[in-house]
């Protein structure tokens, strides 16, 4: 849990609010115990209720929105998703001096995974990739457009900005090559299919070694997946990256944009993050370090 606040529009969010909010709002919950999560999560603060829900609240006026829409699209595509996802039980609104709406989902049982520290990598790596291939494969037609479903070159000026940020931190020059690189894949053909978009270590639940449940669907969408391979980098180890790519049947093409997405969230977060959420930073600098090995820089 961050322990200073990442962005200057960002509330205060303590268990007694929830307690308070829950009360009002669903008195048949009120007795239950209120625990804030360690969660190094940028968009909402979550609390467990109880044994069996969690409560989450957005942090900053711009994590409001997802709200009603992680609510609406969980309930169409949870149902189709071969592993465990949350499941919206109710939404609460505004009052005890918190001015937005909030969501109590389904507790679901894991522990957030450690990139370089896996159980069981090879097994994660096919349970992950089957993740995105079976999401892949749910009807698109009318989905939302997902924002990280875009070509690769709309991230070009916020990710070179970023860079010019991190001079002197980390080696931009060979960064920017890898950056130019990726900006010169082949872009998607096929039809646009549905992307978690967000598959970093903090969303990820396993147990035994094993992916027991994805959360966070907050920037699902529709567009270019190969944002979702993201986690080739962002978690699994390189000796484990084959079998995650074979899982999803990723292309070259496809890998270089993956690979160009977890370099360019990477590189945006971590200047960003910096001193405000140590996890995602080191988490980000695990990503910029294993993208040069694998060039052999």
């Amino acid at each position: 849990m961050c322990a200073v606040k990442m962005r200057p529009d960002e509330v205060d969010v303590d268990s007694e609010l929830v307690r308070r909010l829950v009360a009002a709002r669903f008195p048949r919950w009120a007795s239950l115990p209120v625990e804030r999560l360690v969660s190094s999560g940028t968009e909402n603060a979550m609390f467990r209720l109880g044994t069996d829900k969690v409560v989450r609240l957005p942090r900053h006026p711009g994590a409001v929105e997802s709200v009603a829409y992680e609510s609406h699209w969980l309930e169409r595509l949870g149902p189709r998703l071969s592993i465990a996802s949350p499941v919206p039980l109710a939404q609460g609104g505004p009052g005890e001096g918190f001015p937005w709406p909030w969501s109590v989902y389904r507790w679901l049982d894991g522990r957030n995974p450690v990139a370089g520290a896996l159980e069981r990598p090879e097994s994660l790596a096919t349970d992950l990739g089957a993740f995105v291939a079976g999401l892949r494969r749910v009807d698109a037609r009318g989905g939302p457009p997902g924002h990280r479903g875009v070509p690769l070159a709309e991230r070009d000026a916020p990710t070179r900005s970023a860079l010019g940020r991190l001079e002197g931190r980390i080696d931009t020059a060979a960064v920017t090559a890898l950056w130019e690189e990726a900006l010169r894949a082949p872009g998607r053909t096929a039809p646009p299919a549905w992307a978690h978009a967000d598959l970093s270590p903090g969303n990820v639940l396993v147990r035994d070694g094993r992916l027991a449940a994805v959360i966070d669907f907050g920037c699902v969408g529709v567009g270019d997946p190969a944002v979702d391979l993201i986690v080739a980098w962002n978690l699994l180890p390189a000796s484990a990256r084959a079998t995650f790519r074979e899982a999803v049947g990723a292309d070259d093409a496809e890998w270089a944009r993956g690979r160009g997405w977890a370099l360019s969230i990477s590189l945006i977060q971590l200047p960003y993050y910096w001193e405000t959420n140590p996890p995602l930073a080191e988490n980000s600098r695990h990503v910029i370090r294993e993208i040069l090995a694998e060039a052999g820089g």
